[in-house]
């Protein structure tokens, strides 16, 4: 018997390269004609993989020419100190895309501070009405993780239009979207897309007829080789860390099965760090067209 085929890897970090080199020429645009964008970000409590994110947000925003601005609440912040800093930050001319670091303490309401927010700093493109457009298919900031797996997927030139795509997971920050992306009519989408979830009791036999396979449940190694099509692309979009470590939906093993798989780290992880600059850049040259 011969020994299994191992997958081609799907690495972020050329697409994230790719975006945010187009990100730094536009901010470079706009500082030619005086306009300095800027990305705010609020933070609450001291969680340390949340404070690291910020930094490390922080840090790209300055390597590529962004302004930066920071409100950093304390853990015991009520709903209405978040609200006030928001708006704060909307009516801050230089604060051109906005960010609300995720997860919040338990007692905030995330979605509440969303409506709260202007849908044109809306960097994380999860405001009801930016959601909104991307259902209507208008132009607005769309949700990071999504956008950065249709550029990967584009990036390492996987055919997507008229190819069955299944996504494993329908949370709002990943499956939802991501359905409405890519089965919209454009030459790097254009699929026929099934979500379908882990309270179905047969999800894998939906699993095992896809082209692309998409995890994002957040359920460390819920996808494994028998779940998965052989020569399948699979991409894993759901992760959980354990202590440092970072966990993928999709098992190590099913690079023994598939014929394309996004590696557990290194994978959508850059791409959604790109996007959320794409959409940060795209923020700013909206204001300067609207002033």
């Amino acid at each position: 018997m011969s020994a299994p085929t191992t997958a081609r890897l799907l690495p972020g970090a050329p697409v994230a390269e790719a975006v945010l080199a187009d990100v730094r020429e536009r901010v470079a645009a706009l500082r030619a004609h005086g306009i300095a964008p800027g990305l705010a970000t609020i933070l609450v409590g001291d969680d340390d993989a949340s404070a690291g994110y910020i930094r490390i947000k922080q840090r790209t925003a300055a390597e590529l020419g962004f302004e930066s601005f920071h409100e950093h609440l304390p853990a015991t912040a009520s709903q209405a100190d978040l609200h006030a800093v928001i708006r704060a930050f909307g009516a801050e001319q230089g604060a051109h895309a906005l960010l609300v670091q995720h997860p919040l303490p338990g007692h905030l309401d995330h979605e509440a501070a969303l409506a709260v927010m202007d849908p044109e700093q809306d960097v994380d493109g999860m405001h009801p009405l930016n959601l909104g457009r991307l259902a209507a298919g208008l132009p607005g900031p769309v949700p990071c993780t999504p956008a950065g797996i249709e550029a990967l997927l584009a990036h390492h030139e996987i055919p997507v239009a008229g190819r069955h795509v299944v996504i494993l997971g329908r949370g709002a920050t990943l499956g939802r979207p991501l359905a409405l992306l890519l089965s919209q009519k454009r030459p790097t989408a254009d699929a026929a897309v099934t979500v379908v979830h882990s309270h179905v009791p047969d999800w894998d036999r939906h699993t095992r007829d896809a082209d692309i396979l998409v995890a994002a449940v957040g359920v460390p190694g819920i996808v494994r080789p028998e779940h998965v099509k052989p020569g399948a692309v699979v991409v894993g979009g759901g992760v959980r860390y354990a202590g440092r470590r970072l966990l993928s939906d999709v098992d190590d093993a099913v690079a023994d099965v598939a014929g394309a798989i996004t590696p557990r780290v290194g994978g959508v992880g850059p791409t959604t760090v790109a996007m959320l600059f794409r959409n940060a850049v795209e923020c700013a040259e909206r204001a300067t067209r609207a002033s």
